[in-house]
């Protein structure tokens, strides 16, 4: 397969090869993302098999709208507290899933994490698109984050539909925080801390 390079500008082409079922890596606030929409199996799968992706790990979602959250996630009062105060931004939410959200989307687990991305060009695409968009990291499964084009094409090139050429906002993760029990867990730590999380609800 040939990577195409692509920039921001080609916001039409972008949406139009996710919406058929491709695999595009783009810079979001955080670090580049490999993007597929959520509802297409074969989108899913085609990232998997980019990606080397293990099947113990679950695929971090991002979404344009709270509403978006709302299909797909179970939301109570206090993760509707987080939602307002830390969305957009570079935090990603565990909520447990729809029953409706298909196994494949989580890689089997009964949760789903759920980002809205501090970046108008990605919440662009994901309007564009009309559905949520599985976001995982840009790289082969157990290599680093990618920060630039260059580096996602040194691992990806010839195994993704297309690369938005650029760097992306940031050089670390999202903080990943659960909050499906009683108290709010920490993930992974990004640059967000649990302290300020529980403060602000």
């Amino acid at each position: 397969m040939e990577t195409q390079r692509l920039t921001k500008k080609d916001s039409a082409q972008i949406v139009e090869i996710l919406n058929r079922g491709g695999v595009v890596a783009f810079p979001t606030d955080t670090v580049y993302g490999l993007a597929v929409r959520y509802d297409l199996k074969e989108a899913i799968l085609k990232m998997k098999e980019a990606k080397q992706r293990p099947e113990t790990k679950p695929f971090p979602m991002m979404v344009s709208s709270k509403a978006q959250i709302e299909r797909v996630a179970v939301t109570d009062a206090r993760s509707q507290k987080l939602i307002d105060h830390w969305m957009p931004g570079a935090l990603t939410l565990v909520f447990k899933k729809r029953p409706e959200v298909d196994e494949l989307v989580t890689n089997g687990f009964p949760t789903i994490g759920i980002r809205m991305p501090d970046d108008e060009f990605v919440l662009e695409i994901i309007n564009r698109v009309g559905v949520p968009l599985l976001v995982p990291s840009a790289n082969l499964s157990g290599q680093p984050s990618c920060t630039t084009s260059e580096e996602v094409l040194k691992q990806l090139d010839g195994r993704i539909d297309a690369v938005v050429l650029g760097e992306s906002g940031a050089s670390t993760a999202s903080t990943v925080c659960d909050t499906t029990g009683d108290e709010l867990k920490i993930l992974r730590q990004g640059p967000i801390k649990l302290e300020d999380l529980k403060a602000s609800i």
